[in-house]
């Protein structure tokens, strides 16, 4: 009976907000922009449907000129809608994008020894309308998010072959502050051993960081296949890098205590992999000579199968494409078989690409 109820509220709220569509759209009008219609509206087929962060990010990646001038449409348009109306920037969609031929304007190109001749310069208006969807969550938008099958395989396999890196208990309206602290305290574990460490391969050789918390103590447990390049030359380190945690969350009632455990086979966890490749894609070197030298690696920890996959501009290329290698068997359908997995992001002169490695350790 109480869903019934509130069902129907929902219901009574959307047609509510359906009536007040003026209230959780925005409209954004460019116009005589020195574009041909043509080339902008190529562009905004591709934006069309599309989330507005997705958008951002598509625009950034595309080589044409006229995503220049879409991009700061759009980025305009969503801060009124922050600013104005009070909406989300995550649940804006691009519900529609159009262009219209403007006039043409007549120009004289100026040449050597005083001559000139006409030109002709194509002028056009560009349409963008956003609109919030946080109470269409049910509804289907057509091509505004792209919903893949995917499930990440360590979730996959919670409490069979994979444990949790943060073990602690919170009431459920502490719950969200405890997430943002534990990604605190990652990020500046891992920010001080990029400073701290003077490695020529760039591979930090943090496989993963356990955290677990009681009332009055905070145990943190640092996984890395090198810690003696951490240790090594300063013995204070560690005491050093336990003062920063402390001033960056602001703990004066709880204790904090880190230690380092060293993993016997590095090359056989996966962020140290693509840690590993991220710095080789960072020197220029081709993604396929990356990922062979990075399976041979592997193979030397004594697993049973990898696959590697790179996404984005790969060496360069203007399209961007998805590359992947695989060796051995990789069971990612199989719960019993230990597989072990990440995604990691590399900057390179040519943009961002995405890392995705899946180890096969061993099956139970």
């Amino acid at each position: 009976m109480t869903n019934m109820v509130r069902n129907k509220n929902k219901d009574l709220e959307i047609r509510k907000r359906e009536k007040e569509d003026i209230k959780t759209e925005v409209y954004a009008l460019s116009q005589s922009i020195s574009m041909s219609a043509h080339k902008a509206r190529r562009v905004l087929d591709q934006i069309r449907g599309r989330s507005y962060q997705e958008t951002l990010m598509i625009l950034e990646l595309m080589p044409y000129r006229a995503c220049y001038p879409i991009f700061k449409l759009i980025y305009s348009a969503a801060a009124n809608a922050k600013h104005n109306m009070g909406l989300n920037e995550e649940y804006l969609v691009i519900i529609k994008a159009t262009v219209n031929e403007d006039t043409t304007v007549k120009k004289l190109k100026p040449r050597a020894r005083g001559r000139s001749y006409p030109i002709k310069r194509p002028t056009c208006h560009i349409t963008i309308v956003l609109k919030d969807i946080s109470l269409y969550e049910e509804s289907v938008v057509e091509n505004s998010i792209s919903m893949g099958q995917k499930i990440n395989p360590l979730g996959f396999r919670l409490a069979t072959t994979q444990g949790h890196h943060s073990l602690w208990f919170a009431q459920p309206k502490n719950y969200s502050k405890g997430l943002q602290e534990d990604q605190k305290i990652r990020e500046c574990i891992k920010n001080y051993v990029q400073k701290n460490m003077r490695i020529s391969s760039g591979v930090e050789g943090i496989a993963r960081i356990e955290i677990q918390k009681r009332i009055d103590l905070i145990q943190i447990i640092i996984h890395m296949g090198f810690p003696k390049l951490l240790v090594e030359g300063k013995p204070r380190r560690i005491e050093e890098l336990q003062m920063n945690v402390q001033k960056e969350l602001n703990y004066v009632n709880r204790k904090l205590n880190i230690t380092i455990t060293r993993i016997t086979k590095p090359y056989g966890h996966p962020n140290i992999l693509a840690e590993f490749i991220a710095g080789q894609l960072r020197n220029r070197v081709s993604f396929r000579k990356a990922i062979k030298k990075a399976i041979e690696l592997t193979e030397q920890a004594d697993t049973k199968g990898i696959q590697v996959q790179i996404a984005g501009r790969i060496d360069g290329k203007e399209i961007a494409r998805v590359e992947w290698i695989r060796e051995g068997r990789v069971p990612l359908q199989t719960i019993r078989a230990k597989i072990d997995y990440c995604s990691y992001r590399v900057r390179t002169i040519y943009g961002v690409l995405g890392i995705k490695i899946w180890i096969f350790v061993d099956e139970e």
